[in-house]
């Protein structure tokens, strides 16, 4: 006679369930929903920082010819600027196109106009004018927050 021997079990089955798999998409979309408005919010305050920078400069270029003619100058080539409005760029794009807005030969207001994808910004544009003060405009957010 002979006797049985139980086969062995065969192993189970190894992977993941749809359940399993489907939770973890869930949670993957959540943090993806709460990481890339942080993201992109960041981006557009570099953007932002960008802007500032080339107000700023402009302001130095202007105030140095200021010295040395006693007025603001209205040519941009005398800035060493090609020509005016100038594209404020940021990774090889546009996003605030600088312009000058000059009523007497000793006042300026230089502004940074958010285009393209930094439109719709809460800071808006950014002014600088020949006594230093800077500001925004249409913006939905304080300008202290902004500058």
């Amino acid at each position: 006679m002979t006797t049985h021997r139980p086969r062995p079990c065969a192993p189970a089955a190894r992977g993941f369930t749809l359940i399993e798999l489907m939770v973890v998409v869930a949670i993957v979309g959540i943090l993806a929903s709460i990481a890339y408005p942080s993201y992109t919010e960041n981006v557009r305050t570099s953007r932002r920082t960008d802007a500032k920078t080339a107000l700023l400069d402009f302001a130095t270029r202007q105030e140095r010819f200021f010295t040395m003619q006693n007025r603001y100058s209205a040519s941009p080539d005398t800035l060493g600027y090609a020509r005016l409005p100038v594209e404020v760029q940021s990774s090889g794009q546009a996003f605030y196109q600088l312009a000058v807005r000059q009523d007497t030969p000793t006042t300026y207001v230089a502004t940074a106009t958010p285009i393209n994808a930094q439109q719709g910004d809460a800071c808006g544009s950014y002014t600088i004018d020949h006594l230093g003060a800077q500001g925004n405009e249409g913006n939905t957010r304080a300008s202290a927050q902004c500058w």
